[in-house]
Parts: structure tokens; sequence; C-alpha cells
């Protein structure tokens, strides 16, 4: 195993190998919301479901969409937000961009019509990886390290994500984007 220290940090994105063969990600951006040595949590960006807050959590108008946060634990809940005036206890990932805090606030705010799906995003499950396994996958060249902007991850729509990271990237990663989901079909 790798001792060398992993060059991810919090806040960072990871973003699928175009042909990592693990259907979980298959083309996913995951935001890194914690990474320490004993383990890496994060949040798939992309991959938006048919549910809706309401349907998961009651007594919450309007109703917001939920994304699948990834494959561990889809019976819990989790939040990213980038409006800390509204939100206390909430851990900064990047510059207007936050994770978790009160969710009684969050309720009261969503109910309101202070906190829209523009501002925050819902998420059931998320990524998990033990000690040493992320950095694994990354000398295996599974993922790609990034960073992004708040404004970037909230207003660009969630199946044009994985491709719109990669182009904003530029160079090699431009032309990854752009390869087909099934190279056979090509």
């Amino acid at each position: 195993m790798n001792t060398t220290p992993s060059t991810v940090k919090n806040g960072d994105l990871l973003i699928a190998e175009p042909f990592m063969g693990d259907t979980n990600f298959d083309r996913s951006v995951v935001l890194v919301c914690e990474h320490s040595p004993s383990g890496t949590f994060g949040l798939v960006l992309n991959q938006q479901t048919d549910i809706h807050l309401g349907d998961v959590i009651e007594d919450v108008h309007p109703d917001l969409p939920l994304f699948v946060g990834g494959p561990v634990q889809q019976n819990t809940l989790h939040f990213i937000h980038r409006r800390p005036d509204l939100i206390d206890g909430s851990t900064r990932l990047i510059n207007g961009l936050y994770w978790s805090g009160d969710f009684d606030q969050v309720k009261q705010a969503i109910n309101l019509g202070t906190l829209t799906e523009r501002d925050a995003r819902f998420f059931i499950g998320y990524s998990g990886w033990s000690e040493g396994q992320l950095d694994a996958e990354l000398l295996q060249k599974a993922w790609i390290i990034s960073r992004t902007t708040t404004d970037f991850l909230f207003d660009t729509p969630t199946k044009e994500f994985w491709r719109g990271v990669l182009k904003q990237m530029g160079g090699e990663y431009k032309s990854i984007a752009h390869y087909p989901v099934d190279p056979r079909l090509n």
C-alpha cells in the first residue's frame, strides 16, 4: 500500500474516470466533505432521483429534489448549501459552499421560501472510503481530482455536470469529456 499522503482535500471534486467500471459511480462527480487519514466521506453531485425531500421528511414544502449521495447508508439524509446566514453549525468546504448544519433551520427556511434548490442540495446516502481505500483508487487512476466554484456547482444542470467539470479543466480533460458512454457505439 502506498504511504504517500493523499492530495485530496475537503471541498475537492472526485471525477470518475470514464471507464471506471463501478456502476455506483458511472460518470459521477463526488464532492469530498471530509477527508482524513482514517477515511473519506463524500456526496455524489450528479445522480438526481425521482424522489423529493417531502417523500422522506414530513412538513417540508415546496418539494425539493433528492440526489443519491452514494451507495452507503441510503437511509440517511445529507445536504450542502450556500446559505450559512440561514443555517447554523455548517462546515465550510470551499468559499461559499457549506455542508450540513441545523436541520430545523433548514426546514423552516425551505417552508418560508428563503432556501431553494438554487441554494441547497439534499442527498440520500453517501460515498465512503476506509483508511487508504481512496488513495489506492487514486493510484489506479479511477478518479480525477479537481476543484469547482459554488456557482458552477449549483448552476450547472445535473445531466451536464460530469462533462462540464472536465471541460472546465481544459487540456486533456476536455477531450475526456467527449468520450462516449459505450465506445463500441462510436
